[in-house]
């Protein structure tokens, strides 16, 4: 036997078993050493000795006594609240957003900056984000939050740590997360905005389907642009070459108008924010949701015309896909009174189902990706505490 193998095996199980045991208290709450043994398996002296290095670790904590085993008290586990957070970021075409969430995504910090991005520099919309990360982080530290890492939504086709082409923002081969992670001396993570919006969604959403947490739907981010985020048993479907959901450049209109992407009748172009208060002759989306509540019918006719193209571009997304459900967010969750029943019209005609998958109308709204974001940073915590353990250990090391 190699010499070497056997260190390297009990790291391994070490890692796998501190998984197991921040898991299971991550999954069902607060939870006794004797509960944790039961549900994992791992012997009480096990758990005892991982327990003890999560709560030196900071991401987990001792209760008071909650309940009585064997004629004692017994003290529960919880998720530390002060423990290692997560900080998401997100570019979007008319604004930018930060948000720190705790070990079990509870939003500590949420800020929005309402700016329309088309057409700046590219240095100028990286220097804010910058000043809005800065912000989130002496927010999180003001708190006693020890940040792991950054994650950024954009809206577009990134790949390792590079934005490779955002059509609404004309942003191609930007290194964005070398940028973020010098400034903020975080590991930064890039990620299609619908992508983890559809996973803030699943997270955070609180959508369930016969008493089940749903983990099979797409997710369908409606804002100026459009993106699906397509969730297959609870995990996000990205394609081979991380370009999958890309939803909003999907062709509603053969001999529509000219896409930002260089197609014509794109869904983005027949049913996207803009084009939707341009038909109806508003200029904002709560002049758009009061027109409708008023029952102004350009609006109605506007957000129903909108609801029918989006019902066609899903039509062939659930033909071949069979979701569950189809989750309305951004702007499309506002608007749902008044266009889901023109959508269901609409994949049923180009489906010929009599019963489609349900509507579901997003819990989040315009935050999903945000807090998406965010969420991937605490769960990949939880998932490998030893590699947050680890990477805390070297940053102790290197600046003693």
């Amino acid at each position: 036997m190699n010499p070497r193998s056997e260190p390297a095996q009990h790291a391994g199980m070490r890692a796998s078993n501190l998984s197991l045991v921040l898991g299971e208290v991550a999954r069902t709450g607060p939870a006794s050493r004797a509960r944790v043994a039961a549900h994992t398996g791992l012997t009480k002296s096990s758990v005892s000795g991982l327990v003890t290095d999560l709560i030196h670790a900071g991401l987990l904590e001792e209760s008071a006594p909650a309940a009585v085993e064997r004629g004692r008290p017994a003290t529960a586990l919880t998720l530390a609240p002060d423990g290692a957070a997560g900080l998401g970021l997100e570019i979007n075409v008319d604004y930018l957003a930060a948000v720190v969430t705790d070990l079990s995504g509870a939003p500590r910090y949420h800020h929005v900056v309402r700016r329309d991005n088309r057409g700046r520099e590219v240095a100028e919309v990286v220097a804010d984000v910058l000043e809005v990360a800065r912000t989130a982080t002496r927010s999180a530290a003001s708190q006693g939050l020890p940040l792991a890492a950054a994650c950024v939504a954009v809206p577009g086709l990134t790949v390792d740590g590079t934005v490779v082409r955002t059509p609404n923002l004309g942003w191609t081969q930007v290194e964005l997360a070398a940028a973020i992670q010098e400034d903020t001396g975080l590991e930064v993570d890039l990620e299609n905005e619908a992508n983890v919006a559809a996973l803030g969604e699943m997270w955070f959403g609180g959508h369930e389907q016969d008493g089940t947490p749903l983990r099979d739907f797409v997710h369908v981010s409606g804002e100026i642009g459009i993106g699906g985020g397509i969730v297959i048993d609870g995990q996000v479907f990205r394609g081979a070459h991380a370009g999958a959901g890309e939803l909003g450049h999907v062709v509603v209109a053969p001999d529509g108008p000219r896409c930002a992407c260089g197609g014509h009748g794109c869904l983005e172009r027949m049913a996207g924010q803009q084009e939707i208060l341009a038909r109806a002759g508003v200029e904002t989306m709560a002049d758009l949701t009061r027109a409708c509540e008023a029952g102004d019918q350009a609006a109605l006719d506007a957000v129903a015309d909108a609801g029918r193209y989006l019902g066609i571009a899903l039509a062939s997304v659930l033909t071949l896909l069979d979701p569950a459900a189809v989750v309305l967010g951004g702007a499309f969750a506002t608007l749902a009174p008044w266009l889901s029943a023109a959508t269901s019209a609409s994949i049923s005609h180009h489906t010929g189902a009599t019963e489609p998958p349900p509507l579901m109308v997003s819990g989040l709204g315009s935050d999903a990706a945000v807090r998406g974001a965010a969420g991937t940073v605490v769960r990949r915590v939880i998932g490998d505490p030893a590699a947050y353990l680890a990477r805390n250990t070297a940053r102790r090391v290197g600046s003693s």
